[in-house]
């Protein structure tokens, strides 16, 4: 049941998402290599896990899948501009991503810069013109609000902004926490709460226990990370493995040890759990979200 609910969300994310990046729907004078460079960024692959959290969270609230189009696109824009950044010779300097060249080797590094640049933008634009049919305005400031929290200094790019700082550091647990919180988690949390905020008549139990969830998962889905750049080989994950401890960063199995860390992932899975628990609604979907987050592969 899983597989195939995530499977449809993810569809019918590449649908609507190759239907609005499609270069006849654009503006005929714009420049083409920077369409092109934000087409490829947005259409190159990926687990789609921040767009399925707004359809999976916002479809069990009650919001309808048109309402939902808008905020998981416009939070895949805002995952896609990071990594786009992320992965320029200034930050990461990484070649690969999703098994194909990054944005910059594709095109070149101004083009990349550019295309992360039009992609955060987009993602408000997308949020604020979208025909809704359930959402009101109050709703919709709600999610630029979120939305620009998690993108911003107060999440995204702080934590980035701390995880550069912390390059090549000692950390405590504490301090690798609070980056993962903003740099991952934060943009996670953000797709929870704008499937929510779709929702009619959300009650404030519901909200406080979907924050809990997904901070949870949010940490969860980072340490996982860290443990399969440790065990998982470049062809599984797309992306350079290693790529952690070629840049001198502090992971949590280089803290906590291997066993260490897949403890640590394993109670924040079972704290989400128990989150869920609290939520008068069917959340079999979330907690076999919540499995699949620390069984993946890749």
């Amino acid at each position: 049941m899983f597989s195939q609910q995530f499977a449809d969300f993810q569809q019918r994310h590449e649908q609507h998402s190759a239907q609005h990046f499609d270069p006849v729907a654009h503006d005929s004078k714009a420049a083409k290599q920077l369409q092109q460079a934000m087409r490829y960024s947005m259409l190159n692959g990926g687990k789609r896990v921040r767009p399925f959290l707004v359809y999976a969270t916002g479809s069990m609230l009650g919001a309808t899948l048109h309402d939902l189009d808008a905020p998981a696109l416009a939070i895949e824009c805002i995952h896609s501009y990071s990594l786009v950044h992320d992965d320029l010779p200034a930050m990461d300097n990484d070649t690969l991503r999703r098994g194909k060249p990054t944005c910059h080797i594709q095109y070149d590094e101004a083009t990349a810069i550019l295309a992360g640049d039009a992609l955060q933008a987009e993602a408000f634009r997308i949020i604020t013109q979208h025909p809704y049919q359930l959402v009101n305005a109050q709703q919709q400031l709600s999610m630029v609000a979120t939305l620009a929290n998690a993108a911003g200094l107060p999440g995204m790019c702080g934590g980035q902004a701390l995880d550069i700082e912390a390059t090549g550091k000692q950390l405590t647990l504490a301090e690798l926490e609070r980056i993962h919180n903003l740099k991952t988690g934060a943009l996670i949390k953000a797709a929870v709460m704008l499937g929510a905020y779709c929702a009619p008549n959300l009650d404030d139990n519901v909200f406080v226990q979907l924050h809990t969830w997904a901070d949870a998962i949010g940490l969860a889905f980072q340490v996982q990370d860290d443990i399969l750049d440790r065990t998982s080989d470049t062809v599984t994950l797309g992306k350079t493995q290693g790529s952690d401890a070629a840049n001198h960063k502090v992971t949590y199995p280089t803290l906590l040890g291997l066993e260490g860390a897949i403890e640590k992932r394993n109670q924040l899975a079972e704290k989400a759990l128990h989150a869920l628990s609290g939520i008068p609604y069917n959340t079999k979907l979330l907690s076999e979200f919540t499995d699949y987050l620390v069984t993946r592969d890749r």
